[in-house]
């Protein structure tokens, strides 16, 4: 039955309101009625929070007998029959209570003039009079919808809209069955803290945080789903079959397919899940309204939809209650899923995109584009189109590193031997406030080519230095004319388990990839307190499991990334500003030559139990050294989070020495060579031994004032020996908490292989 049966000619539009009352501290949305029998069949619905055990199902003289009380959604739903004195149908209607009799305001059911319709239940905000018309109109040419109940849940203007909208569709000479119902009370949901605003998109993966305003229960999301049962007993009881939305949400195109209408009434329990995804403008004309039509772009990166539903009553059956994401007693067959798009412009209006969503993920969409253009007619800004770099070809493919540095001298020699002899071909090293020696060391490296040396502008910049340095690179020759680039520090080494351990072992094993993760391995400082000038590959090889999730810094990692122009710029971890319609370029492996999810395309920074890999090759990072070495480190200070001390606390989460990898130990020979060669200048060999100088100076300093000598002798401790080799034994919050909250003893004790200790936030101890 697609045609609408023969009816009276319909009224305009018409204006309707809930009977929303409060009686003896209930509240009561509303009371429907209609004739049954010798008496009246009620339904009454009341808000969230309502108890169920208030209500008395024996009739009392002049009550309604109730017959069914439900508990839906945190509201209270009552069936019941009533049989006035009267035979006129009343104002109000008596229902008994433990505490006594509520007589409530009643309206009476109108589901003549939807009968045998397709039609809606289209939940409105604020959106105006012309976006809902726009919306009817789509969906009455596109969809066969041929009615509507839209439920008006803004604050003020109701009446002002509805005749907006009457005039509107008069205009259009529409004969559209509508009901505008209008709600006196806010049906949103008052207990959402201001994490919890519905309409910005959900926080992306990585280090997104959109801002969110204080929600308003009348924009919240709907609190009282109640309102679904009462549009359904006061009008749509009738209908062939109804859809719910919001007036946000449109259904997208089914050419040559059945409408969603169809589809209920062919589903085998007369219901047909909707399947919504956020959409969004590139960018809305100023000083103009979001329509549809403005939506061509979408997340590629989407996290999952909405829900809605379409349902036929009659297959359904009415029992079956209307819920806002599904009808109960239906199992909906997955394959007749029809999608929707939220157009979020409409949801939230008057924000600017960059608001909702990070545009780094939008994508123009070619359906969406054709439904703007073919369907609403309209011109929508579209996204700007993305042009890659061509990639470098095999004589100009060379790998550069850029890193940040301040008094590292005692070790760059070795560093840079290491990652020259397994093929990095350039270097930029960004330096600042060095007192050490690092400077001369790093101006004669570039003097003989090995290296180039700049000093960090962060000052100049007002940026934490590492920031700086990686903005300043972006406009270097070095890194513009790169092939491959990573940006690392010196305390990272990158090491290659395929082939040979060289870089052109690990590209030849990555194929046509044009990212890899390289996940750290935390070294630990073998329990090594004093400082030697050797090699640390050769002194420290006690490191962290491959399997440990905790503290988040534990898997972090480093990206070696190809140059081709997909991202912007320069990032701590790997790229950031990707551009989004270049993603499908993007071959991203992690350390095992697996794909990484693409979730992690736009800012993830950190491996998880699923990303994490170490097969093809790992960076090995001596974040403490030597005891020692590590009071000269935290004298130093950081390059990126400056304003965090380099205390206890960091040493317990770095300094692991649980288990041993000895597998970069296999270059150390090739590594010698390039070392000696080096040091085989004797000006180069002259400044390194002058910062070596320098670093057992500052040790000796620092170990005699009080403060240190004491933070030394709780480093090398045996509880903090012992406890290094624990950490997999800790929840995060212990790592948060810091060393001190863990049992005095518990490093003595005999513990089993599956011990976990954690504390609670509070820093309340808990095993």
């Amino acid at each position: 039955m697609n045609g609408r049966p023969a009816t009276p000619p319909r009224q305009p539009l018409r204006e309707r309101s809930l009977t929303a009352q409060t009686i003896a501290g209930l509240r009561c949305l509303d009371v429907v009625v209609w004739p049954a029998g010798p008496g009246l069949a009620v339904r009454a619905f009341f808000a969230s929070g309502t108890p169920v055990t208030i209500f008395d199902p024996t009739p009392l003289p002049e009550t309604t007998t109730l017959t069914e009380i439900r508990d839906v959604s945190g509201g209270v739903q009552l069936a019941g029959v009533f049989k006035p004195a009267n035979p006129a149908l009343p104002a109000t209607i008596p229902i008994a209570t433990s505490t006594g009799t509520l007589h409530l305001t009643a309206a009476p059911a109108e589901t003549t003039g939807f009968a045998g319709l397709n039609a809606a239940i289209l939940i409105r905000m604020e959106e105006p009079a012309e976006t809902v018309r726009d919306w009817l109109e789509y969906h009455a040419a596109a969809h066969s919808l041929q009615g509507a109940v839209i439920v008006n849940r803004a604050q003020t203007g109701g009446a002002a809209f509805a005749n907006a909208l009457r005039d509107l569709m008069a205009m259009a000479d529409s004969d559209l069955e509508l009901v505008v119902l209008h709600c006196p009370v806010p049906l949103g949901r008052a207990d959402l803290g201001p994490e919890a605003h519905p309409f910005l998109a959900p926080d992306a993966p990585g280090k997104d945080r959109m801002a969110a305003p204080l929600p308003d229960p009348w924009r919240a999301p709907l609190g009282e789903p109640l309102i679904y049962e009462i549009v359904k007993w006061r009008f749509l009881a009738r209908a062939r079959a109804v859809l719910s939305l919001d007036v946000c949400d449109i259904l997208a195109p089914r050419p040559q397919q059945p409408v969603v209408f169809d589809l209920a009434l062919n589903a085998p329990k007369g219901v047909v899940a909707l399947d919504g995804r956020r959409i969004y403008p590139w960018r809305v004309r100023a000083g103009q309204r979001a329509r549809f039509g403005d939506h061509i772009c979408r997340p590629f990166d989407a996290a999952p939809g909405m829900t809605r539903w379409c349902v036929a009553p009659e297959l359904a059956g009415l029992e079956a209650t209307w819920r806002t994401t599904r009808v109960s007693y239906s199992k909906t067959d997955p394959s007749q899923t029809t999608g929707f798009y939220r157009c979020m412009a409409i949801r939230n209006p008057g924000r600017a995109t960059s608001e909702l969503v990070p545009k780094t993920s939008l994508i123009e969409d070619p359906d969406l584009v054709a439904l703007a253009l073919d369907i609403f007619g309209h011109k929508p800004i579209r996204a700007p189109k993305s042009v890659p770099h061509a990639a470098p070809d095999a004589a100009c493919s060379r790998t550069v590193i850029v890193t940040t540095m301040k008094n590292e001298g005692p070790f760059i020699l070795e560093w840079l031997a290491y990652h020259r002899m397994i093929g990095v071909d350039d270097f930029l090293i960004y330096t600042n406030d060095c007192t050490d020696g690092t400077d001369t060391l790093l101006d004669l490296l570039q003097a003989k080519g090995y290296v180039q040396h700049r000093d960090n502008p962060f000052k100049a910049m007002d940026l934490k230095p590492q920031h700086a340095a990686l903005q300043a690179a972006e406009a270097e020759p070095l890194i513009r004319n790169s092939g491959w680039a990573i940006c690392m520090d010196v305390d990272e080494f990158i090491s290659i388990k395929a082939g040979a351990g060289r870089l052109a072992d690990l590209f030849a094993a990555i194929g046509d990839a044009n990212m890899i993760s390289l996940t750290w391995r935390l070294f630990g400082n073998s329990d090594v307190h004093a400082y030697a000038d050797r090699f640390l590959l050769d002194q420290f090889s006690r490191c962290a499991p491959e399997q440990v999730r905790k503290p988040h810094q534990a898997w972090g990692f480093k990206t070696l990334f190809r140059n081709i122009g997909i991202f912007r710029k320069l990032g701590v971890h790997r790229p950031k500003g990707l551009k989004p319609d270049l993603w499908g370029q993007i071959r991203w492996l992690n350390g095992s030559g697996k794909p990484m999810p693409i979730a992690m395309l736009r800012n993830g920074w950190r491996s998880t139990t699923a990303t994490y890999g170490y097969d093809l090759v790992s960076l090995n990072h001596y974040a403490v050294r030597s005891a020692e070495s590590f009071l000269v480190k935290r004298d130093r200070g950081r390059v990126n989070h400056v304003d965090r001390d380099q205390g206890l606390n960091y040493w317990f989460r770095m300094n692991f020495n649980a288990d041993q990898d000895r597998s970069i130990q296999r270059m150390i020979p090739a590594l010698q060579i390039e070392y000696d060669r080096l040091l085989a200048d004797p000006e180069i060999r002259a400044a390194h031994d002058h910062c070596v100088a320098c670093h057992r100076a500052r040790i000796t300093e620092l170990r005699a004032t009080t403060e240190a000598a004491a933070f030394y002798a709780e480093l090398t401790s045996d509880r903090m020996q012992k406890l290094c080799r624990l950490q997999a034994h800790f929840g995060t919050n212990v790592f948060s908490a810091g060393p001190q909250v863990i049992p005095p003893d518990l490093h003595d004790r005999d513990l089993p292989a599956n011990f976990f200790f954690t504390v609670e936030p509070t820093g309340e101890a808990g095993v």
